[in-house]
C-alpha cells in the first residue's frame, strides 16, 4: 500500500480554551512537531486538515487543507477531507492514515501494523486500540470509499467515525504501552502536565 497521512488538526479545541492546541509547548517543541517526526516516516507524503488561516502553519512546509465539509463537522470530516486531497494530489496513494494532531507519543510502527491487519484479515480499514479503549481517528482508510463517505456525510448528516466504520469490514490492531498509553492524546493543561513528567522522566532514565 501507498499511504498519504492526514494530520487532523480541524477541530476547535474548546477544552484547551479554543485556538491550535497543538501549538502548545511539551518539552521544548509544539505537540504537531512531536507528532511530525513520528509519523512522517511512515507515510508517502503528508497533509494537514485544518481550517482558518493556513499561513499559521508555514513552518511546517507541509500542504494545508480545510474541512471540505462546513460547519467544524468533526474528525471524519477531517478524513473526507485527506481522501478527497488524496485523490487530486497524491493519485498514487489509495489509502490514507490519519493521525490526530494531540497525541505525541504515537507509535512509530501504526502504519505498518495496521497495513499488515488489513492484509491478513482481508479487511475495508483498520483502525488502532489500546486496552480496552478504540481510537476511530487513528486508521487507515480506503480512498476508493471517499463518494460514499461523502454522501453519508452530507446526506445522512453522518458524524461518527464508529457509526460510518460500522458498515464496513474494521478491524482494530491492538497497541500497548509500558508506562503510557500510546495513544495518550492532550485536551486539558493537567494532560500537558502529564505529558511533560513523562518525557522528562523518559529523558531521565535513558
Amino acid at each position: 500500500m501507498t499511504i498519504a497521512g492526514v494530520l487532523l488538526a480541524g477541530g476547535l479545541s474548546r477544552r484547551m480554551g479554543g485556538g491550535d492546541k497543538n501549538q502548545r509547548t511539551l518539552a521544548g517543541r509544539s505537540i504537531l512537531d512531536h507528532v511530525i517526526e513520528r509519523v512522517r516516516p511512515q507515510v508517502a507524503t503528508l497533509v494537514l486538515n485544518a481550517n482558518g488561516d493556513p499561513a499559521r502553519f508555514a513552518r511546517y512546509g507541509l500542504p494545508v487543507v480545510a474541512d471540505v465539509v462546513d460547519g467544524y463537522a468533526g474528525p471524519l470530516a477531517g478524513i473526507l477531507t485527506g481522501m478527497e486531497w488524496a485523490v487530486a494530489h497524491a493519485p498514487d496513494c489509495q489509502w490514507i492514515a490519519s493521525f490526530p494532531t494531540d497525541a505525541p507519543f504515537l507509535p512509530i510502527d501504526l502504519v505498518d501494523r495496521m497495513q499488515q491487519a488489513v492484509a491478513a484479515e482481508g479487511a475495508d480499514m483498520a483502525c488502532a486500540q489500546s486496552g480496552d479503549r478504540v481510537h476511530p481517528p487513528i486508521a487507515i482508510w480506503p480512498v476508493r470509499l471517499h463518494e460514499a463517505l461523502r454522501r453519508a456525510m452530507l446526506t445522512e448528516d453522518m458524524r461518527k467515525i464508529d457509526r460510518w466504520t460500522a458498515r464496513y469490514d474494521i478491524v482494530h490492531v491492538p497497541f500497548n504501552g509500558t508506562d503510557m498509553d500510546p495513544f495518550f492524546n492532550i485536551n486539558q493543561a493537567e494532560n500537558l502536565e502529564e505529558a511533560e513528567r513523562y518525557v522528562a522522566a523518559r529523558i531521565d532514565n535513558a
